[in-house]
């Protein structure tokens, strides 16, 4: 039994570095000074050749079988999109409100995994999801009705449904290929996509800009992306979404370290709600998968006996 907490805590540990790597992707976003196509495609070339470097190293099967192929290219569409629309709603607004908007995506999650995954539908995630809510209704400032935040706030939500949709598909998948070909997959998808608009935008200042992109690529995306789809082995997609609403918290801390972007009183309000939620479903689905593992072991105990 000890074996066993040993190892979810592991597990607990990999999913919330994961967090805290894919958090810099706000900071990161607001400060590269580049057109948002060109910048996700600069990040998804770079770390697919960063993942796939790491794939050979391991001697990953590339094969994707072919009744899979559709979902990976929806999948990478998806997240081709999710980036876009959230990177666009950084540059409209600010890293929190960007990084919160997109944390709407747990609610989303709680309603869809049931449909696509035939999941049995908890009450408790409508709960956590609801208090992921308050949190971001006080976080997120009263912007009124200006155009640019209407944007933002279209565009933030908009990311978080495609964010939540990718994730699930990526889910069903998960089972039969490892997180990192996943992963290389969609970005090649998304390079392919993106790269006519290396030549249609304006990218002055792109050499000076390249640094900042392949932290992001390496740090935010070919680890922090990847080791977050290897937890969807180990967690429920909706536990991984919950948990994951730690990152707006990461993300407000690394702005105001690095871009002097300080949130304001309702903000650490709404965060102290998010952090809530996390802590309660982490301590949840912990409790949960241990009483499971025990419940199994008690089984095939019996079996043998």
């Amino acid at each position: 039994m000890k074996l066993l907490k040993k190892k979810r805590f592991k597990n607990l540990i990999e999913l919330n570095v994961a967090i805290l790597f894919m958090s810099t992707s706000g900071v990161l976003g607001r400060y590269i000074d580049l057109p948002v196509p060109t910048i996700i495609a600069t990040r998804a070339l770079l770390a697919s050749l960063f993942i796939f470097i790491f794939c050979k190293w391991k001697k990953f099967d590339f094969t994707i079988k072919k009744k899979d192929r559709v979902a990976f290219i929806i999948g990478g569409l998806l997240m081709g999109l999710h980036w876009i629309t959230y990177f666009y709603t950084l540059k409209l607004s600010s890293v929190a409100v960007g990084m919160l908007l997109l944390f709407t995506y747990p609610i989303i999650t709680a309603f869809l995994e049931p449909i696509f995954l035939k999941t049995k539908f908890q009450k408790i995630h409508i709960v956590l999801g609801g208090i992921v809510l308050i949190g971001v209704y006080f976080i997120v400032p009263d912007f009124g009705m200006e155009k640019t935040y209407l944007k933002a706030l279209g565009l933030g939500t908009l990311s978080a449904v495609c964010y939540s949709l990718r994730n699930l598909i990526m889910k069903a998948k998960s089972t039969d290929y490892k997180g990192s070909i996943l992963m290389f997959y969609q970005l090649i998808i998304i390079t392919i996509c993106l790269a006519p608009f290396f030549f249609i935008l304006d990218n002055t200042g792109f050499v000076n800009q390249l640094p900042a992109s392949l932290v992001l690529a390496l740090l935010t995306t070919a680890i922090g992306h990847t080791y977050l789809l290897y937890s969807f082995k180990k967690f429920s997609t909706t536990s991984v979404s919950i948990i994951s609403s730690s990152q707006p918290i990461y993300g407000i801390i690394i702005a105001m370290l690095f871009l002097n972007e300080y949130p304001e009183i309702r903000t650490i309000l709404g965060g102290a709600f998010l952090l809530a939620s996390v802590i309660i479903e982490s301590i949840r689905s912990n409790n949960k998968a241990q009483n499971n593992e025990h419940i199994s072991t008690k089984i095939s105990y019996k079996i043998r006996e």
